[in-house]
């Protein structure tokens, strides 16, 4: 199994700071269509969010799961279902204590990835990562992943290094949904470089 690990705020639904109401989640321009080339091209889907409001007691665990709904119900307009949903509660600044504490899968490190993986039988290096900040690229590939950066304005530090380089770049969801289909067909081994061959 190959895979599109898609961060949450900022890359799949509008970023709104530590939100936890239903209602106020909606998804970026045109992600539907994005995941829907992505689910034809062979890709299975998984969330990997880091959820920080947890450990700084802005809202507990439960509070997650309906807004994961609410993710699912949009995305099952576009015939889009997701294959997982993982999030990382912790923070080294927290104050909850037993999620203020480091951690390997708050990214930029791979924890949850490698979860998923291990979880899924995915084959990380014909995986990607999409995300609009770094932090989501470094963990891309410390799991070994291709990236491709949402270069909205959600990332400010641009603090660069090889592994917080990213494969591509892209405005949005459907756009870096179009540049993996077409990088896809130019690399073999692939169901589209097969294709193509």
């Amino acid at each position: 199994m190959r895979a599109i690990f898609l961060d949450k705020d900022g890359t799949l639904v509008e970023n709104v700071p530590y939100n936890i109401d239903p209602a106020l989640v909606e998804l970026t321009w045109h992600a539907g269509q994005g995941l829907q080339i992505l689910r034809q091209l062979g890709y299975a889907l998984f969330v990997v969010t880091n959820q920080a409001g947890v450990a700084k007691g802005l809202f507990t665990e439960c509070a997650l799961g309906p807004v994961e709904h609410r993710i699912a119900e949009q995305l099952a307009q576009y015939g889009v279902t997701l294959d997982g949903f993982y999030y990382c509660p912790h923070s080294p600044d927290g104050v909850v204590s037993r999620y203020a504490i480091p951690c390997t899968c708050r990214k930029p490190m791979p924890g949850m990835l490698l979860r998923a993986a291990r979880e899924h039988g995915v084959d990380l290096w014909q995986s990607w990562m999409i995300g609009d900040i770094l932090h989501d690229i470094e963990a891309g590939r410390r799991a070994g992943c291709r990236t491709v950066l949402i270069d909205n304005g959600n990332e400010t530090e641009w603090k660069m290094s090889p592994l917080r380089t990213p494969h591509l770049t892209a405005s949005d969801l459907y756009a870096a949904a179009t540049m993996i289909a077409e990088a896809d067909a130019l690399r073999p081994g692939t169901m589209g470089g097969a294709a193509a061959s």
